[in-house]
């Protein structure tokens, strides 16, 4: 778990950039939050850019953890919750914080 919670530093940019995408264009489309008044490029770059960012993270996290999912005695249905949930640990913290 130690691995996830190192990997949930990083995690801060994927997350971010997910809700900064999704607070822009769908919640703003529903009218649940309001749009960014300078954003004015458009989703390509961010389907381009965040894209690529949180797969290359969601890759490395998978790849980082497939191993290690052998060789820990949880059960298996718990391991990847968990997993997620400690590595966005340092994101719920950060947005306490701030």
């Amino acid at each position: 778990m130690s691995v996830n919670l190192l990997l949930g530093l990083p995690a801060v940019v994927p997350v971010w950039l997910l809700w900064y995408f999704v607070a822009n264009w769908p919640f703003a489309a529903l009218g649940w939050t309001r749009r960014e008044p300078t954003e004015n490029d458009g989703m390509l770059p961010w389907f381009l850019f965040g894209g690529a960012v949180t797969v290359g993270f969601t890759l490395l996290w998978w790849l980082a953890n497939r191993p290690m999912r052998r060789r820990v005695a949880a059960a298996s249905p718990w391991y990847w919750p968990t997993s997620a949930l400690v590595t966005l640990l340092p994101t719920f913290v950060l947005a306490i914080v701030l």
